[in-house]
């Protein structure tokens, strides 16, 4: 059984991946820390990301173990990982990792941008998971704050909503595997839903899916 659960940043998809895997006790890969771990990576090492090919080099040796740590969820490293995901060549160099997690006997749950259009196009459980780009906003807001990543509090809320509104773009608008929505993928608003309403939906949904 494979999931694949696509959507924008902080629009819930992680937690919902998380909590889908725990249930069906399926192996589970948020496959946006492979590409936080590269430009983790050209960032501390001081590669410009917009160096395509140092930044597949980097995707074609990383080591999926080493992909933990807070260092993986700042506001840069999310930034940086929206910039080398567009480059081509970094996403081709890990798509047969992704498959391969998506492959293993028993199936997977995976969550990223093209999971179901891309990675597994033949997944029979698809998710896109979405909110308002304020409500989206508002989650990393408080998930940077908690990290204390905050400086003058109404000054960097505005910061982190043109991140989402750049990240979009940037997503929607690559060349290669862009973020769009499967045709068989039920879309999910979670604007106006709690965690545990959220995740109430996607079992429903995925169950529906197995029927």
């Amino acid at each position: 059984m494979i999931i694949a659960i696509d959507g924008p940043a902080a629009s819930g998809k992680g937690t919902i991946a998380r909590r889908l895997a725990a249930h069906f006790g399926l192996p589970h890969l948020d496959t946006g820390l492979l590409y936080r771990g590269v430009g983790r990576i050209m960032l501390d090492r001081g590669f410009p990301l917009d160096n395509v090919e140092i930044a597949a080099a980097i995707a074609e040796n990383l080591d999926v173990a080493d992909l933990a740590g807070e260092a993986l969820r700042t506001r840069e490293a999310g930034e940086a990982a929206s910039v080398v995901a567009a480059h081509p060549p970094v996403r081709q160099a890990l798509l047969d990792l992704q498959r391969a997690f998506a492959a293993q006997t028993g199936g997977a749950v995976l969550d990223g941008r093209d999971i179901g259009t891309v990675i597994a196009p033949d997944a029979p459980a698809k998710l896109f998971v979405t909110a308002s780009p304020e409500e989206r906003a508002r989650r990393r807001f408080r998930e940077l704050v908690g990290r204390g990543e905050l400086a003058d509090e109404e000054a960097f809320y505005a910061a982190v909503l043109a991140d989402i509104a750049k990240r979009d773009a940037r997503d929607s608008g690559r060349s290669s595997a862009p973020l769009v929505i499967a045709p068989d993928a039920l879309v999910l608003d979670t604007t106006a839903l709690g965690i545990e309403e959220a995740f109430a939906a996607a079992l429903a949904a995925v169950e529906a899916a197995r029927r």
